[in-house]
């Protein structure tokens, strides 16, 4: 009844490819299904001020089924996790570049304690020298065993594996044990991911002294990298990174 249909919510109005060069901002946000409210949408548009961004990378995300995304004028794709008649969970990459196409994704396992699955989504954005940026937005699993952790980020590192150019691989990792961690650093080194270090790191959310969110990329140059004190919105602050290509 929860599982999402087939059809992704999507909208794709952009054309503007990334110029070689060019810098441009993420914000990775686990947003504690609070997107619809007026203090997280406000707390946004405040972020976005301050942190001038041309990608979102959003986690738990909750919209209304038949309402439009709440920044109208960017691209944006969802992944699903759950669906009900009245609303979506999931994430959601949007952008104010091209997208070239987003592939939705369903875990393979379920969460034991709620039997549900987690979603994560690739977005494919063009260069203007040809080529893509791949845009990997991961929830990772959680309340499973760390071998089965293992196998979801398995699937993910095949499909990574395949992608020639620059990558971004953002989101909630739910990385709560030292096993975790370990296999989510085994992952990176895998798929030749470098971690954004953020300044101010005290304000990311962490996790029985774990931190759970994180921005790794490959094949960029990174400028700068924070995370932002928002705690009176969301149990977890956004991260910041700013890149060139």
């Amino acid at each position: 009844m929860l599982k999402p249909k087939v059809v992704v919510p999507q909208q794709f109005i952009h054309e503007h490819p990334i110029v070689r060069g060019e810098e441009f901002g993420v914000l990775c946000w686990n947003t504690q299904k609070l997107t619809e409210t007026p203090r997280f949408q406000r707390a946004l548009a405040g972020v976005l001020a301050d942190f001038p961004c041309l990608f979102l990378v959003l986690q738990e995300v909750k919209l209304r089924a038949k309402d439009n995304w709440l920044l109208p004028h960017w691209s944006f794709a969802v992944a699903p996790n759950i669906q009900t008649r009245r609303s979506i969970y999931g994430v959601l990459t949007a952008s104010q570049y091209a997208f070239t196409e987003a592939q939705a994704r369903l875990s393979k396992k379920r969460e034991g304690m709620f039997a549900t699955h987690k979603s994560y989504m690739l977005s494919y954005h063009s260069l203007a020298e040809g080529g893509s940026l791949l845009v990997v937005n991961v929830h990772a699993i959680n309340f499973v065993r760390t071998h089965q952790f293992s196998q979801e980020m398995e699937l993910i590192k095949a499909e990574l594996l395949e992608h020639r150019g620059p990558l971004i691989v953002a989101g909630d990792f739910n990385v709560w044990s030292r096993q975790r961690r370990l296999r989510l650093l085994q992952f990176c080194r895998s798929v030749g991911l470098k971690h954004a270090i953020m300044a101010d790191p005290h304000h990311i959310k962490t996790y029985r002294q774990h931190p759970l969110d994180f921005i790794f990329y490959r094949d960029l140059s990174l400028q700068k990298a924070l995370a932002i004190d928002t705690s009176t919105v969301s149990d977890h602050n956004p991260l910041y990174a700013r890149f060139k290509l």
